[in-house]
């Protein structure tokens, strides 16, 4: 399934969308009275999900449903978690080429191994959903970069955690923009602050549920600025994978239902182009990855 958080003059509210890919149902129009997605990962059943399921596949829904259904060209669309939790857990150089354009950039010589995952946090008050604008914050900003990045739902409280039991606590995936100012990131000798200001979590457009993708995903990802294609991988070539991660991060910490992880990005970024292609205002950065769909911002 895919599901949506839509934002009408009222109120935000999750909805699903239909197996024709055009039309959204809000599950509170299916008798689900979740307010949110944070909530709706919490604490839909086994039940829910089924009835979910059954109703996206329905050529015709009943009448008190359908008269609440939404276009998807229509709707007003959030990121599917405008609110999370807690801070992104995000994983930094999971990419073997992404770790050699960013020695390069640091003029770093860079020795080929990645013994251990890097893992840093980044801050969100609110993240924006596609076709919102990002701010490029230029008073304190002159080297903005994008990062497409798959990152992982956590479905339900996670800690201690076997490897090969990992997938049982993912509950979907989505698509972040890791927006960094790499300047502050320089700066401060740590990523913080500059992958932390406000705007700085494009999320989106949806969340895939795992049982739409294969353990682990083998998916497509790439970006585009103003339509050329920057990044073009695969996320096969994680260097630490989905599984490791979870089974990691859980010996030490519980991952919470709702938990986002974003697993790092593949080469291309503006930072690894001679000389660099720094984001501007009014810029238009398209992330898409398989099977999930394309998360479109434009620069401000």
């Amino acid at each position: 399934m895919k599901l949506f958080t839509i934002r009408n003059e009222k109120e935000e509210f999750v909805a699903v969308l239909k197996k024709d890919q055009k039309t959204l149902i809000p599950i509170s129009a299916l008798g689900l009275s979740h307010k949110d997605m944070n909530q709706f990962i919490t604490d839909a059943t086994e039940d829910e999900f089924s009835m979910l399921k059954e109703s996206i596949s329905l050529d015709f829904l009943p009448e008190n449903v359908s008269e609440n259904c939404i276009a998807l060209s229509d709707a007003a669309i959030c990121a599917p978690i405008p609110k999370p939790n807690q801070d992104v857990i995000c994983l930094g150089i999971n990419y073997m080429a992404h770790a050699e354009e960013s020695a390069r950039y640091k003029a770093e010589a860079f020795g080929g191994e990645r013994s251990y995952p890097i893992y840093f946090s980044k801050r969100v008050n609110q993240a924006i959903g596609t076709e919102c604008a990002i701010s490029s914050h230029s008073s304190i900003v002159d080297s903005l970069d994008y990062e497409a990045e798959l990152s992982v739902i956590i479905g339900k409280n996670a800690f201690q955690i076997k490897k090969e039991d990992a997938y049982d606590y993912v509950f979907g995936y989505t698509i972040i923009n890791d927006v960094s100012a790499r300047n502050l990131q320089t700066r401060h000798k740590q990523w913080y602050f500059g992958k932390s200001l406000d705007g700085f979590l494009p999320m989106g457009p949806c969340i895939t549920t795992s049982d739409e993708i294969i353990s682990p995903p083998n998916l497509k990802i790439c970006s585009r600025v103003n339509g050329e294609l920057r990044q073009n991988s695969s996320t096969a070539a994680l260097i630490f994978d989905i599984a490791y991660v979870i089974h990691e991060l859980s010996q030490g910490m519980t991952l919470k239902a709702g938990t986002v992880i974003a697993m790092g990005t593949p080469a291309g970024v503006g930072m690894g182009f001679q000389p660099p292609k720094w984001l501007h205002p009014g810029d238009v950065v398209e992330c898409e990855i398989e099977k999930i769909g394309i998360l479109k911002n434009t620069i401000k």
